[in-house]
Order: C-alpha cells, then sequence, then structure tokens
C-alpha cells in the first residue's frame, strides 16, 4: 500500500467510526476532515463525494465484522461450539466490538428508504450470516452431532434476528439483560437437538 493508498484507507477508518456513531446524514464532510485531520483538497483527491466515502466506510465495518465473525467460527471444530462463540460474542452491546453499536443496526435504520445501495449492502451482510448459521447447523446434523429435526434455516434466521433485536433493546434499556436471556434461551434450544456431546 502506498501513501495515497494509506492516506485513503486513514480517511476510512477514521470516517467509519463517525459515521457509526453520528449517523451518515449526521455527518459533515467538515467532520471528517477534523476527525482525519485532513484538508477538503485532500478528501476531494480520494473521494469524490461523502456518498463514495460512506460506501467504504460502510464495507470497512462490515469487513470487520465478517473477519471477527469467521475467525470465531474457526476457533472452533463442532457445531454447537461455534454457534455458541458466535452468540457470545454479541453478549454486551454496551461494550459493542466497534464504537457506536453494531453497525448492522445503525445503518440499516438509517438508509432503510434513503440509500439503496448501503441498504443493499446490509442486506448481504445480514444474508451471509444467515448462511453461515445455516451451513453450521447442516454441517452438524451431517456429522451426526445435531438431530435433523432441526430447521437450519429458521434457526439461523431467528438468531439473526434475535442478535439484531438483542442490540437495540440493550442499548435502549441501558441493560445487557435482553441479550442475556436471548443466548441462553438459543443456547438451551440448540443443545436439545444435540445428539453427542459438543
Amino acid at each position: 500500500m502506498n501513501k495515497g493508498e494509506q492516506k485513503r484507507q486513514f480517511i476510512i477508518e477514521k470516517a467509519a467510526l463517525l459515521f457509526n456513531e453520528k449517523g451518515i446524514a449526521g455527518t459533515s464532510v467538515d467532520d471528517v476532515l477534523e476527525v482525519a485531520n485532513t484538508s477538503k483538497g485532500c478528501f476531494y483527491g480520494h473521494f469524490e463525494s461523502k456518498d463514495e466515502l460512506a460506501q467504504a466506510s460502510v464495507d470497512f465495518l462490515l469487513g470487520k465484522l465478517t473477519d471477527r465473525r469467521n475467525n470465531t467460527i474457526n476457533k472452533h471444530k463442532t457445531a454447537i461450539t461455534k454457534i455458541y462463540a458466535v452468540l457470545d460474542n454479541s453478549k454486551n452491546p454496551l461494550k459493542s466490538y466497534i464504537d457506536g453499536g453494531c453497525p448492522i443496526v445503525n445503518f440499516s435504520t438509517e438508509t432503510d428508504d434513503t440509500n439503496p445501495a448501503i441498504k443493499k449492502k446490509i442486506k448481504d451482510m445480514v444474508s451471509a450470516g444467515i448462511a453461515a448459521i445455516t451451513n453450521i447447523i447442516k454441517d452438524g446434523i451431517a456429522s451426526g452431532e445435531l438431530s435433523n429435526a432441526i430447521n437450519a434455516d429458521e434457526f439461523a434466521t431467528r438468531m439473526m434476528l434475535s442478535i439484531e433485536g438483542g442490540n437495540v433493546l440493550c442499548r435502549v434499556l441501558n441493560s445487557t439483560k435482553p441479550m442475556q436471556v436471548m443466548i441462553k434461551n438459543l443456547k438451551e434450544e440448540l443443545a436439545s437437538y444435540a445428539l453427542e456431546k459438543a
């Protein structure tokens, strides 16, 4: 990565946290210039507009979430321990992995009717997360770890819905209790399908 590319990446990373905390609409180019300690000339040398920067910033944040999920999954051998670990990644929404809370929640709410390109990025991220959990469960069924009575796609969809809904409720209530309850219930449900110890 040359100096120009490094500077561009630096601006993306600084802006990403700002967008996640204040929202895209609530963040001005001047806000970005201040947090990235750069000039307008430098900014527009790297980005045509705030929208281009916002899209790159969303890609950066969603990439961080994807890497974390994949790294978590790859540390474990069984379907149950993989899913438990993914759930545990979300156990404290008040101390979120990325400052400002979950980018999926933040950007999906903000861009629902205003930014189709970013909305699609969030949709693809959610779909990929559901697919990853679905595949883990199907692998668990195929290996004889889990009963085929579990509906892999439905469980994965409810898990994603519960995590993102839990993120919202916990931050609104300033309590981790909703997430703790949800994680406990999903773990108990998954364990009920176990055919062997994880």
